[in-house]
């Protein structure tokens, strides 16, 4: 009898085999791709929810940064007074703006990844980093939409001849980076996105935290002055801007498409190690929450 039940199960064919997950970190990049269709789906959700019942659509993308530069522009350029390397003001808050918009974009949507689908992942499995996933690459939408909106004003800036030497913020051969560093943003939402929303799960005043740092952040990043500022009056303090993995990247973004800014291979590297570093936290700290969040949540 048993050999014939053993028999039977050899001959089965199934389709699909349920098993534990061993180890700390166990990323299954092949399920990720039979899932594939899902992440299509929700990239083209992410989109379409933010365009329904809006006048403006994505109008949007280009109003909230434009009328960002012109506060920056009044605020820091004229009240303050805050060099900006000899560059036109737009240009150059527009610049830092484009990276750090996608950045923030990321971390803080992927930050509220458990919460914000708690009802969905309890009740189908599929694998969970498919949503932060999607966050990340809808994001870039609205990216490319800002960054032709930074290359209008570059063309104006250029025409208008707003400066004394339009070759000062010439586009050169470093601006081939651009994927890399939108890579390195990508990377960097996703990972700190990861952590926070695997600790949420637990701290729920965490989220309150993300709101008020992700704005303290920016003012400790190269976006609105340039870093040759800190160079030059407050050097003791600028290991902590370098230290800021997002300074060398917003940095090496302005030199490219600007022709002004800091550029190191060793700042950048240091920020390409971060990310990666990052990523793999943030994965290991996720795959280790999502197997029994749904009975702390």
């Amino acid at each position: 009898m048993e050999r014939d039940n053993r028999k039977m199960m050899e001959e089965e064919k199934w389709t699909l085999v349920i098993v534990p997950k061993t180890g700390f970190f166990k990323l299954d990049l092949g399920e990720l791709w039979r899932y594939r269709d899902l992440l299509v789906m929700y990239i083209r959700r992410d989109i379409v929810t933010f365009y329904k019942q809006t006048i403006l659509g994505p109008l949007w993308f280009i109003l909230q940064p434009l009328f960002t530069v012109l506060m920056f522009m009044f605020v820091f350029g004229g009240i303050a007074g805050i060099s900006t390397d000899g560059l036109p003001r737009p240009l150059f808050y527009m610049a830092g703006l484009l990276c750090w918009n996608y950045f923030a974009e990321c971390m803080n949507r992927c930050s509220d990844t458990f919460n914000a689908n708690q009802n969905v992942f309890g009740k189908v499995y599929f694998p969970r980093l498919i949503v932060p996933l999607s966050i990340v690459v809808s994001s870039l939408v609205k990216m490319g939409i800002q960054f032709i909106l930074f290359l209008f004003i570059y063309l104006y800036c250029v025409l208008d001849g707003g400066a004394t030497d339009v070759n000062s913020y010439s586009i050169n051969e470093y601006a081939c980076l651009f994927p890399l560093l939108v890579l390195m943003l990508a990377g960097l939402g996703l990972g700190f996105g990861l952590l926070i929303s695997s600790l949420t799960t637990k701290y729920r005043d965490l989220r309150f935290l993300v709101t008020f740092g992700v704005q303290l952040w920016m003012y400790a990043t190269p976006v609105i002055y340039p870093l040759s500022v800190m160079q030059q009056s407050h050097e003791k303090y600028m290991w902590l801007i370098i230290a800021n993995p997002l300074t060398s990247i917003i940095e090496t973004f302005k030199y490219g498409f600007l022709g002004e800014g800091i550029f190191s291979w060793w700042y950048l590297g240091y920020s390409f190690l971060f990310t990666v570093l990052i990523v793999v936290w943030g994965m290991i700290t996720f795959n280790k929450v999502q197997r029994s969040f749904m009975d702390v949540i």
